[in-house]
């Protein structure tokens, strides 16, 4: 049996424009609908509204330009509405040539925005519907509000369905404007129109207001429409409009008696420019789309998926040009880290694979983000960490930095049993450090190496809070020797690497405690 074939019209670049602060320029406009119809292979998109501004009719006759030398005019629209000629007017000499023409769907409407009859209101749409048929302009019609005209006034809606049988109308689109209905009632309402007018091409527009879209467009297709209004993003007026990229992989994984010409694999680069494009941010837990989604977080999930794929479904993200990452963080095992390993070609010792989990632990407690380029630097810090004995470790420091005052550092050292502290100011935090521990080490009769080069390197992928390697050469008995630290402060890893320089020399060279220094442990030597 033949799939039953559904439309689909994206109106991003109209009713998604209604999104709170968007704009789209003329030349994002054209992008845009360029990718809709070759990449993503929408149906039809729809463009503006006429008459709204000299910008949007210059972005629109751009479009159309287009369209018209790539065989796309038929599938270009534009909102008008009854207003005589002037809308007709707009759309001839922005070269566009399918109106969806916007019509009270509700008594409500009707009667408080209009103040006319539907006879009045019929005759007006009549008029204007010619006079698009004889400039060789296609319509479709919008009953605006037509969700709750059917809740309140359901026999307006059929005269009015009734009249426009009478029209040479191509489709009539049938919009939840507010966003109020529920699934039930989006098949109910659907059902009876599509059941009483089986020769109408009927398409429904939802709007998100209860987050209810993507189960109303479920609901409309099993009740029989031939049409979807969608956007990218789920952008549009209020809550938005009922996403695209949600919508398409409904139909395909819970309708299978239906098909789109949506190519899936291309939902999300559409999104992804649409998201730079007007500035509107996806939230990282958005389906499809957002950048969560194919996160697996749990270590039982990697575990499960290592072993059967045990927490996959059909939501494959290879579907949307996509792949299966596996986050890093608290709630990580080893299992986590060994999928992100494989990705990156390592593969360690159990031994040494649970230090490195203890470690991503560890800074997930810090509500660090750790990812996937970060691992070779955890590595490298545990493993270099487990070759040195700590018998020297910065206990507690506290670096200040004030306008128009020098750094300055207090820090707190223990050596072996005992514990110093000392302050002191340099042109940097770092610098200061430094100098209170030189301080420390002056007591102790005892010259740190110096310091050769300092380098400091951030994992790829620009990461707000990624993780920051500083390594730091020093000169120890003639020779270079590299210490590393890690942490998401640069001043904080510099330390950290500093405290494994400390380390090597005391392996090195046994230090003395000298007679000043009190030989009760634990006690300060600051004055």
């Amino acid at each position: 049996m033949p799939k039953r074939y559904i439309e689909i019209m994206d109106t991003t670049l109209r009713d998604g424009e209604q999104t709170s602060g968007v704009s789209f320029s003329a030349s994002e406009k054209l992008t845009i609908a360029q990718l809709l119809l070759q990449e993503v292979k929408v149906d039809r998109i729809e463009i503006a509204s006429a008459r709204v501004s000299d910008g949007e009719f210059q972005a629109v006759k751009k479009i159309t330009e287009w369209a018209s030398q790539n065989g796309y005019i038929d599938r270009v629209e534009v909102l008008t509405f009854v207003d005589g000629e002037a809308s007709i007017n707009w759309m001839l000499k922005a070269g566009a040539k399918v109106m969806n023409l916007l019509t009270k769907g509700s008594m409500n409407h009707l009667k408080y925005q209009l103040k006319k009859t539907p006879a009045e209101h019929f005759e007006d749409i009549a008029q204007v519907i010619e006079l698009a048929r004889s400039n060789g302009i296609e319509s479709n019609v919008y009953l605006e509000d037509w969700s709750n005209g059917m809740r309140s006034s359901r026999e307006y809606v059929f005269e009015f369905l009734d009249f426009l049988a009478t029209q040479p109308v191509k489709r009539i689109l049938l919009p939840d404007t507010l966003g109020v209905l529920t699934p039930a009632e989006s098949y109910e309402f659907v059902k009876s129109i599509v059941d009483r007018y089986p020769n109408q091409h009927f398409e429904f527009h939802a709007h998100n207001d209860y987050d209810l879209g993507t189960a109303n467009v479920l609901e409309a297709i099993r009740a029989g429409v031939q049409g979807l209004h969608l956007t990218v993003n789920g952008m549009g007026e209020r809550a938005g409009n009922a996403p695209l990229a949600s919508a398409i992989a409904v139909l395909k994984d819970f309708v299978p008696e239906v098909e789109t010409s949506v190519a899936e694999q291309s939902l999300y680069s559409i999104s992804k420019l649409v998201e730079t494009f007007s500035g509107v941010r996806i939230p990282a837990n958005k389906p499809i789309v957002g950048e969560n989604v194919f996160t697996q977080t749990a270590g039982i999930h990697a575990d499960g998926d290592k072993k059967n794929n045990l927490y996959f479904s059909n939501l494959m993200p290879e579907r949307f040009g996509r792949r299966r990452l596996y986050a890093l963080g608290k709630t990580s095992g080893k299992a986590n880290i060994e999928k992100n390993l494989q990705e990156l070609g390592i593969k360690l010792m159990d031994e040494d694979l649970k230090k490195v989990t203890q470690r991503i632990i560890e800074l997930g407690d810090r509500k660090e983000m750790v990812t996937r380029d970060d691992l070779p630097y955890i590595i490298s810090d545990v493993l270099d960490s487990n070759t040195i004995e700590e018998r020297v470790v910065v206990l507690n420091y506290v670096l200040t930095h004030s306008k128009n005052l020098k750094p300055s550092a207090t820090l707190q050292v223990k050596i072996g049993e005992h514990i110093f502290e000392e302050s002191a100011q340099g042109d940097g935090q770092y610098d200061a450090f430094m100098n209170a521990l030189r301080k420390i080490y002056g007591m102790l009769h005892m010259c740190l190496p110096m310091l050769t080069d300092y380098t400091v390197r951030i994992p790829p992928g620009g990461k707000t809070d990624a993780l920051c390697e500083t390594i730091i050469t020093w000169a120890i008995d003639n020779k270079e020797v590299k210490t590393r630290g890690l942490d998401s402060d640069q001043t904080v890893s510099a330390i950290k690497a500093t405290q494994k320089m400390l380390n090597l020399i005391d392996q090195t060279c046994e230090l003395s405690i000298p007679a000043l220094v009190a030989t009760e442990p634990e006690l300060s030597t600051k004055q």
